[in-house]
């Protein structure tokens, strides 16, 4: 199902259908100002599974937890004053910063390590679905390779994990080749195939993992 959406003018009926939706294990596909992500609410057990079959039986280090602000990051992340800085400086944009998460996240979200990406998109429609929604967002980005091994019926492999603009998708109605999402909140408007810089913060001082949209160094 897609719901169109005015990015900066969200109506809140469509936000509150998005969050229950979340709330009852749901997939939804949302633009972010990289390109496409697939999300669920990061409490649901049913929408965590169901994020996890979609991406196929991988390391969970391309997996990232979507807020609205620096404060509902350090609910769930250890962060220092160097961490801190470094975010807030580079906040909102297309930046992951891989960070080591407080005790209890990783029981949560199921994750094998205690370390986690974070984001914090430049873009309204993220920032008004983790407000209607009260709690981040757990997410993956969108690839076309996903509805192909869906459809398939078969295991996803590393090509997927690669970083290949060409796997990414433009508009949000190819999102519909992907049974598992339930709601796509489509703006009308193409995305750019980007990836976003990924920056290893966990030992205080900002290494670089994966040049994309985001300018490393600045």
């Amino acid at each position: 199902m897609i719901e169109y959406v005015v990015p900066r003018n969200i109506d809140d009926r469509i936000l509150r259908r998005a969050a229950h939706i979340l709330e009852d294990g749901g997939l939804a596909a949302i633009p972010t100002d990289t390109s496409w992500s697939v999300v669920c609410s990061m409490e649901s057990r049913e929408g965590l599974k169901r994020l996890r079959g979609l991406s196929g039986a991988r390391d969970e280090g391309h997996f990232t937890l979507i807020c609205a602000g620096l404060s509902q990051v350090s609910e769930f992340c250890a962060i220092g004053n160097r961490c801190f800085r470094q975010i807030k400086r580079l906040s909102p944009g297309p930046y992951a910063f891989l960070l080591r998460t407080l005790p209890g996240t990783e029981k949560a979200l199921g994750l094998k390590r205690a370390e986690i990406a974070l984001r914090l998109p430049d873009h309204p429609v993220p920032a008004a679905l983790v407000a209607a929604l009260g709690r981040p967002l757990y997410g993956i980005t969108a690839k076309r390779s996903m509805a192909a091994a869906w459809q398939d019926d078969a295991a996803i492999d590393d090509e997927i994990a690669s970083d290949n603009v060409a796997d990414l998708f433009d508009g949000g109605w190819e999102l519909e080749a992907i049974p598992a999402i339930t709601l796509i909140l489509d703006p009308g408007e193409e995305r750019e195939r980007l990836f976003s810089t990924i920056l290893d913060l966990r030992d205080g001082e900002p290494a670089l993992v994966r040049e994309g949209a985001g300018p490393w160094p600045v």
